[in-house]
C-alpha cells in the first residue's frame, strides 16, 4: 500500500476493501473520502480509504483486501501536512 498523500485525503493509493463483518463497525465515510473513492478504480460497496480507518479494539480481527490496482492523484509539488 503506497499511501502517497500521507493520510491528507489527496489520493486513493490506500484504497482497500473492508470485509463485511467489520464494515458496520466503522464510522461513515466523510464526503471527501467518498468523493475520492468515486475516482478509485475497482470501487466496491465495501471500499474505504485505509488511511481513514482508525484501529480501535472493536476492530480486532479486521480483514482488509487490496484492489488489483490503485490510482495516484498525487500532485507534483504537493507537500502533505501533518495531522
Amino acid at each position: 500500500m503506497e499511501g502517497a498523500c500521507e493520510a491528507s485525503l489527496a489520493c486513493t493509493t490506500c484504497h482497500c476493501y473492508v470485509e463485511s463483518d467489520h464494515l458496520e463497525k466503522l464510522p461513515e465515510a466523510t464526503e471527501k473520502e467518498e468523493d475520492l473513492l468515486d475516482e478509485a478504480p475497482f470501487l466496491s460497496v465495501n471500499s474505504r480509504l485505509g488511511c481513514q480507518i482508525i484501529l480501535e479494539p472493536e476492530l480486532d480481527g479486521i480483514v482488509l483486501r487490496l484492489p488489483r490496482a490503485t490510482k495516484n492523484f498525487y500532485v507534483d509539488g504537493h507537500v502533505p501536512q501533518p495531522h
